[in-house]
């Protein structure tokens, strides 16, 4: 067994998207290489309505999947092939936009007026940038919860975990995409394929990621005859956490416990032309995919 390195940490940074929706994005826009093959993560988090109602109207994406999960309030979803509902609290969409989709998402909060949920962008391989598009829509109920002896909780919204399958299946990245809840105190780890590409992203309580090469910066702790001693601060709220090699990921939670997501997934290792919500392989065929929105034929007919 390898823990897994800590190789860097970062607050989400605040930003504005679709018609005015204030959220935090941890990570996008830049280098694709670097968490391949996720290219985008997004916390959208309000109390305030005026903050998220305005969504995000009618946009196109192509050669993508995105994979919104909802917490807290609803999100109703449309698109230009007809599809239509409402997200939920703790329900997820995996959309594949493949050969390119317009639809819309509009946030409506809870009754209390508070909103909160993730998107995270998964790119698609060449081979499946213009494969049919398509939805998988999961309710809160259908989403398996594992609950081990000492309180830790699972939520395993993709992939197969602690012999648990989440419902979302035939994703191009084979990913894991995992809610976790570690009761205050609580050493814990989880393991990884060594394979995969994984990151943290913390958004309740806090927590110390193990870190065994300890670079300059980093939260950690280590071994010291046998107790663990803390030398640096918890990560909290809204926190990123890249992780290196390893089979393996350890955290201890803080005095008010830790909730964070545990996303994984193969790297795809290929050339990236990226233009906002449209993610080809080369310049050509994003030059194509815009040249086709402009002419009215970026939505191919089904076959």
């Amino acid at each position: 067994m390898s823990i897994r390195p800590v190789i860097a940490q970062s607050k989400a940074v605040p930003t504005m998207e679709g018609a005015g929706v204030k959220l935090h994005r941890a990570f996008g826009f830049d280098d694709p290489t670097m968490l391949d093959p996720f290219l985008l993560f997004d916390d959208f988090r309000n109390e305030r309505p005026q903050d998220y109602l305005r969504g995000f109207p009618w946009h196109p994406h192509r050669g993508i999947e995105t994979i919104t999960y909802v917490l807290d309030g609803t999100v109703e979803h449309a698109d230009s092939l007809g599809n239509r509902g409402t997200l939920g609290a703790g329900s997820v969409q995996w959309m594949t936009a493949g050969s390119g989709i317009l639809h819309q998402e509009m946030p409506k909060g809870a009754a209390n007026g508070r909103m909160h949920g993730f998107q995270l962008w998964g790119n698609l391989p060449s081979a499946l940038k213009m494969t049919a598009p398509r939805y998988q829509d999961i309710g809160a109920l259908d989403i398996p919860e594992v609950i081990d002896d000492d309180g830790t909780r699972v939520k395993v919204v993709v992939g197969k975990f602690w012999g648990k399958r989440g419902p979302v299946d035939g994703i191009a990245a084979d990913p894991q995409y995992l809610d976790i809840t570690v009761p205050a105190g609580l050493r814990k780890t989880f393991r990884i394929d060594t394979y995969r590409r994984a990151f943290a992203y913390v958004f309740a309580g806090s927590g110390r990621f193990t870190d065994a090469s300890a670079p300059q910066g980093v939260l950690l702790e280590k071994e010291v005859l046998g107790r663990e001693v803390a030398i640096r601060d918890l990560s909290g709220d809204r926190t990123l956490i890249r992780f290196g090699t390893g089979d393996e990921v350890t955290v201890t939670a803080g005095p008010d416990g830790l909730r964070f997501l545990l996303i994984s997934g193969a790297p795809i290792e290929e050339p990236v032309a990226w233009h906002g919500p449209i993610v080809m392989n080369t310049r050509e065929e994003l030059m194509q995919a815009m040249a086709e929105l402009r002419n009215g034929t970026f939505i191919r007919a089904p076959h």
